[in-house]
């Protein structure tokens, strides 16, 4: 049965009421309340199920036929919903607004929340070491703005991007965003591109927010920043609920002050997962992360993706790690403080979204407890902190809350003996009337003669006297006793007495749970009276434990500080790619990276598995270091300050958009074309060898070319085409430089190590002998590759008034290795392959 289908007229009260809530929150899965219960109906009961490995029951609802329904226990709701929103589904939740024992007919019940991808704030379900942004997108005809927030921390940004969709998905990839609100006239197409190509969860949402939050609207002067946020917050505040006052500021974020990086330099240079896998471990990131806490860890991959353009900033970060260096003992001990620290942004937001349970309070307490302490080491340090050590608020938490309490905030034990007056006498009252019990039960066998008389209590009937059906003839019915419950040996009853104790002890428990759970809410009210400067702390926080980890890794990975110029130099001595250094089983042979300000690019030649691919992203990597204001892997490093970085490195077809290697080797080199300046960094490794060879090798040096001419910033551009390396004679900025090899008779060992000028041969006969290609393969290619050294091939000199072109010498007429040429084995269909086969079979 079918939602539309149903007669509303036909319904039961309470499947009326759930109707008139399902109609205002038509595209979420309801998780409607019915006492210990969620419970789905109708096509959300069959998602539910299907989705969740529920049995689908049915439920009666006044019609004939019973309704489609699943549901779930409320006190383990939350993995349920987890998987709902992680297969991106949307989440309503309808409570009961009244206490069902209080009230007649059908109680009060409404949504209190709504719950997808980019708004969980649930610790569990979230990662630690990420943050979870939703964001607004807003197409202002000449830029789009991105306005983006992590209600799990507190975090409200701004960034205006160019009107460009390929900078824009690279800038939602770059964030890793999880839900996207988009306006209803975007055109399907690039909802298409982020929901089915990129996982994306997405929004459509027309509305702003026009009451409400103008503190923080307010506090930015651009109209467009202001449109943006009334858009996100509309979508958080009214479609979805939220409470977003512990969010205190906008961050306006401005590019210019960042070290770019588009996603697949990111990924290129396996900053925060490995491209193979893609995961964390073996990345820079997991290198890296020495940090104690989860802030500290997010702020870290902050810095390591938002390397810093301001030497004063960086110099700071270093000056810092430099005074943790030097305090070792207080840093040591400052690591084992921050371990004590929980993740406070996310607790606060927990604070304010009004789902916080007494277990959480107590992660704010431990919190708490330690920093008088970090304050102190901090002033011995001389560090330039203000930290709020919160001390009332601890006070108040350590008085209050029980050290175990439950995860519920309504079965009482949450507040400790000594906190309310009131609370004590009601325990008293509780505990008095257990010692009743045992003492009633001793009178009563006494009085009566029934020795194995109990007295007893369940939650259905309450306390009774239990008396086996042997002894019932001895009860007298002049003491006044009633029958309460009969069983198969027993028969139980209620006294005058006894029942006048249950109604007491029973008053008490349920009046104890009342009064916890208000001084509960009270003590709640006053840690999120505190949560902006709780935030503040946590900010603190995070910085010192992400410096730290930078400490501790300069220490344990032998890092140096850097030295900033001015001059366009690069200087690297012993250099090393410090993730491949600390996986290798084989000992890391380091490099110099020496350009000087003539040097523009270096063109590294060199065979297959030698390193050049290591050699470039190691500069990346230190590059990216320094800027995040880190110590660096080599034995001296002077490095001027980079604007952005480009990256082309390794084979990749897009499957998903059906495009080659070739065409997004093309596409990835145009964009570092287009928009490097004479401060970027670009790295391009084996450029145009996605397509035939000739082709590859004009494209290769025409690019060379241009950058040479006309960007002149610094390049590391690897190739097989040997023929490249007569271009340094042509241009004063390019250098030749090579990696090393040894070669043995048929073998070859890898040196690893880079030196002046261009290599002499590929080896990737060499190379193919080392993978344990068949004998016979590798001397027939030694044959065919004697064949192709007889004409030398070699790159035309640059001229303005001719086109690209290359020479060769004629070979001698052979029709087999003519008829060879005129085939491109990339356009040939297999239909085609096999007629070709039969040509050349009649040329032999």
């Amino acid at each position: 049965m079918k939602l539309s289908e149903v007669n509303r007229n036909e319904l039961s009260p309470m499947m009326k009421q759930y109707m008139e809530i399902k109609d205002q929150y038509p595209d979420e899965l309801l998780f409607y309340r019915l006492g210990d219960f969620y419970e789905l109906f109708f096509e959300d009961g069959i998602t539910a199920s299907r989705e969740l490995e529920l049995t689908l029951t049915g439920k009666n609802a006044g019609l004939k036929e019973r309704v489609p329904m699943c549901g779930v226990p409320f006190h383990s709701v939350n993995p349920y919903i987890e998987k709902l929103v992680e297969k991106g589904y949307k989440v309503a939740i309808c409570e009961q607004l009244e206490d069902p024992k209080k009230v007649k007919g059908t109680v009060k019940r409404g949504v209190v929340e709504v719950i997808s991808k980019g708004t969980v704030v649930n610790l569990e379900s979230l990662n630690e070491h990420d943050n979870n942004y939703i964001a607004s997108v807003l197409d202002l005809n000449y830029l789009y703005l991105l306005t983006y927030a992590d209600i799990s921390t507190g975090e409200l940004k701004s960034l205006n991007i160019s009107h460009n969709k390929e900078n824009l998905i690279n800038e939602i990839l770059h964030l890793n965003i999880k839900e996207v609100i988009l306006e209803n006239n975007t055109d399907s197409e690039f909802i298409h591109l982020l929901k089915n190509t990129y996982g994306i969860e997405v929004s459509i949402s027309s509305d702003y927010l026009t009451e409400g939050y103008t503190t923080l609207i307010d506090s930015v002067s651009d109209v467009r920043v202001k449109q943006g946020i009334r858009h996100l917050l509309y979508y958080l505040v009214v479609k979805e609920l939220k409470d977003l006052h512990h969010i205190s500021r906008v961050e306006i974020v401005n590019k210019k002050s960042y070290l770019e990086m588009d996603i697949h330099t990111i990924r290129n240079l396996e900053l925060t997962e490995t491209l193979r896998l893609k995961e964390r471990t073996y990345s820079l990131l997991w290198l890296l992360d020495k940090t104690k806490t989860a802030m500290g860890s997010r702020k870290l991959k902050s810095w390591l993706t938002n390397p810093l353009r301001n030497k004063e900033e960086i110099m700071d970060r270093y000056q810092k790690i430099e005074t943790f260096n030097t305090y070792f003992m207080e840093t040591d001990e400052l690591r084992n403080l921050l371990y004590e620290v929980y993740d406070l942004e996310r607790l606060c937001a927990k604070v304010i979204c009004g789902n916080l349970n007494a277990r959480d309070l107590l992660q704010i307490k431990k919190s708490l407890e330690v920093l008088p302490r970090i304050s102190n080491i901090i002033s011995e340090l001389k560090l330039s902190y203000s930290l709020n050590t919160h001390d009332e608020l601890y006070k108040l938490l350590e008085s209050s809350i029980y050290e175990n309490p439950p995860i519920s905030v309504k079965e009482g034990f949450l507040i400790k003996d000594g906190y309310n007056k009131e609370l004590d006498e009601l325990k008293k009252v509780r505990s008095g009337g257990k010692d009743f019990i045992a003492e009633f039960e001793t009178t009563l066998k006494e009085k009566t003669g029934i020795k194995n008389l109990k007295v007893g209590f369940n939650r259905v009937f309450g306390y009774y006297i239990e008396v086996s059906k042997g002894q019932i003839t001895n009860v007298d019915p002049a003491w006044g006793w009633e029958r309460r419950q009969t069983l198969t040996n027993y028969e139980r009853y209620i006294s005058p007495e006894l029942k006048e104790k249950e109604s007491l002890i029973l008053n008490a428990e349920e009046k104890i749970f009342e009064l916890e759970y208000a001084l509960f809410n009270t003590i709640r009210d006053r840690v999120k009276d505190e949560v902006l400067e709780i935030k503040k702390t946590a900010e603190v926080i995070s910085e010192i434990d992400t410096l730290i980890s930078l400490a501790v890794c300069s220490d344990e990975y032998g890092l140096v500080k850097p030295t900033l110029n001015d001059d366009n130099i690069i200087e690297i001595t012993s250099g090393r790619h410090p993730v491949i250094e600390k996986v290798s089983k084989e000992a890391y042979v380091p490099n110099d990276i020496k350009m000087d300000k003539t040097t523009d690019i270096l063109l590294i030649t060199g065979p297959n598995m030698s390193g050049k691919s290591t050699y470039m992203r190691e500069l990346a990597i230190i590059i990216i270091m320094a800027q995040m204001g880190s110590f660096v892997p080599a034995k001296s490093a002077n490095l001027s300050i980079f604007d952005k970085i480009f990256t082309r490195i390794g084979a990749s077809d897009d499957l998903v958009s059906g495009e080659s290697t070739f065409m997004v080797e093309m596409k990835e080199a145009k964009n570092a074309l287009v928009n490097a300046t004479s401060n970027s960094l670009i790295l391009f490794d084996e450029l145009g060898r996605g397509t035939a060879t000739f082709d590859g090798m004009s494209l290769a040096q025409a690019i060379l070319e241009y950058v040479a001419k006309n960007i002149k910033c610094k390049t590391l551009f690897s190739t097989h085409y040997h023929e490249l390396t007569s271009l340094e004679k042509d241009y004063q900025n390019i250098k030749n430089v090579h990696v090393a090899a040894k070669e043995e008779g048929n073998m070859i060992t890898f040196l690893h190590k880079v030196k002046d000028g261009p290599a002499d041969k590929s080896y990737g006969i060499h190379v193919a002998r080392l993978a344990g290609m068949p004998d016979e393969l590798l001397t027939r290619a030694e044959i065919i590759l004697d064949s192709y050294e007889n004409n030398e091939k070699k790159a035309i000199k640059n001229d303005d008034n001719i086109q690209l072109s290359l020479n060769f010498d004629e070979p001698k007429k052979d029709n087999l290795r003519e008829k060879l040429k005129t085939i491109d084995p990339l356009n040939t269909t297999p239909m085609e392959a096999l007629n070709i086969l039969f040509e050349l079979k009649d040329l032999e």
